[in-house]
């Protein structure tokens, strides 16, 4: 019916069978035959054959509003479908705790300057949630932290983008040593169960003999940061987000032994975006971004905060 519908408005804008079928590259037989075909499963005549040449009548030009307005949406159907197409329409896109901090501003700003005709709308929760969603079709794409070596599970996709690193922290004031055995009898502040990143760090102590001991669940980085900076417990904390809210002088970092946690930065999708891709594309290359830059970076360690107040004020400019 859509090519019926196409041959009424080409016909209208033509003014006569023949013009409509120069514009189509098809015979006047082919044109008359198709708006014939129209008013049969419309079961109404569309033109006022009494005069030559026909035109529409009253009922035909109803009709003609309607055959224009539902082409211009079969075409951008078909371009939310199209690779080439320019992004247009909602894209949702849901974030896991420990990505969704202010730097993130920057590539959505960028996303949204590049691609005005996209709508966003923006998601923080857990990455099983995440999936969750993900398959059941409430959102189009997740950026999420995974195991080193994870991928999500299937039929979703994964594509790597970046890496992260992970850093136990204590307030400046803190006295622990980096070893298990001290880090298993002080207080943590970490993420609520769920979250990958704590289960990672909880299984590397029980490996060592030791279970840590919860004083705060939070998501909010801000607020862990807080506790840590208070005295109040220990940390897990990306080193990025240490970095870019100048905290280095308010914590220390520790490290024990064989504790390495990089775990992966990826965008986790359903299936095919369409024209979406490209803006999902963007997003990508705006969060590489900002983890190279972070990598720059490099938090300060127990050992290396280790200085004598002393030696510290002499090293002040006078």
């Amino acid at each position: 019916m859509l090519d019926d519908l196409r041959a009424l408005v080409e016909f209208a804008h033509a003014g006569s069978i023949a013009a409509a079928a120069d514009r189509l590259f098809r015979t006047p037989s082919a044109i008359t035959r198709q708006v014939q075909r129209l008013e049969a499963a419309l079961g109404a005549e569309l033109l006022d054959r009494s005069v030559k040449p026909p035109r529409l009548n009253s009922l035909g030009s109803r009709v003609l509003e309607q055959a224009r307005d539902l082409l211009q949406r079969t075409e951008a159907l078909k371009s939310l479908t199209s690779s080439d197409a320019e992004p247009r329409g909602l894209l949702r896109i849901g974030f896991s705790h420990p990505l969704a901090e202010g730097t993130l501003i920057d590539p959505i700003r960028a996303l949204t300057e590049k691609y005005p005709k996209v709508q966003l709308r923006l998601l923080s929760e857990l990455t099983g949630e995440l999936f969750h969603r993900l398959l059941a079709g409430e959102l189009d794409v997740a950026v999420v932290l995974l195991p080193e070596g994870k991928t999500a599970p299937p039929p979703l996709l994964t594509n790597i983008i970046a890496s992260d690193r992970m850093e136990i922290v204590q307030g400046d004031a803190g006295n622990l040593d980096g070893d298990w055995k001290s880090l298993g009898r002080a207080p943590w502040v970490l993420n609520p169960p769920g979250c990958p990143l704590r289960a990672s760090l909880i299984d590397r102590m029980e490996r060592a003999g030791f279970t840590p001991m919860i004083a705060a669940e939070v998501h909010n980085m801000h607020l862990q940061l807080a506790f840590v900076q208070s005295g109040y417990g220990v940390g897990l904390l990306p080193s990025r987000f240490i970095a870019r809210n100048h905290s280095i002088d308010a914590v220390k970092v520790l490290r024990p032994p064989s504790f390495d946690l990089h775990p992966s930065v990826a965008i986790v999708r359903a299936g095919q975006l369409g024209a979406l891709g490209k803006a999902v594309e963007l997003l990508e290359h705006g969060f590489r971004q900002l983890f190279e830059a972070a990598d720059t970076t490099k938090p300060v360690t127990r050992q290396r905060r280790g200085v004598p107040a002393n030696r510290r004020a002499a090293r002040r400019p006078k």
